[in-house]
């Protein structure tokens, strides 16, 4: 099955196979932009493409995820500079949030685009 499936996705390599990218290949799985495609990750970036800012417990409430796994998450995209952190306070509350960089979101828009090639390809072989 996975060596039909990769004859007809050219980019997509059996278990075992090479698996450096193709050059060029706008449907290679393993060009997937890796510090996104992780399901937290992925949605930091997505609730922040669509909202100016959001607060650590606004994204962990959205996310449905534990402090210590945003926290790692959001700070691995923060040293990839694809968000930004801004820490302070309401009142004498400690307030985290977080903004979508201008790196962050191209990266985010070429991550959408790998994934719709991915798709179109699948579904239209």
């Amino acid at each position: 099955m996975a060596a039909e499936l990769s004859r007809s996705l050219p980019g997509l390599r059996t278990p075992g196979e090479d698996t450096a990218p193709l050059e060029g290949s706008p449907v290679n799985p393993a060009a997937l932009d890796q510090l996104i495609h992780g399901r937290i990750r992925l949605g930091i970036v997505s609730a922040l493409a669509v909202h100016d800012e959001l607060s650590f417990a606004e994204l962990k409430a959205l996310l449905e995820t534990t402090d210590g796994n945003l926290s790692v998450h959001a700070r691995r995209l923060e040293e990839g500079e694809y968000v930004s952190c801004t820490k302070g306070f309401d009142d004498r509350v400690p307030r985290t949030s977080y903004q979508l960089t201008e790196k962050g979101r191209t990266a985010l828009s070429h991550y959408l685009d790998h994934m719709e090639a991915l798709i179109g390809k699948i579904r239209d072989p």
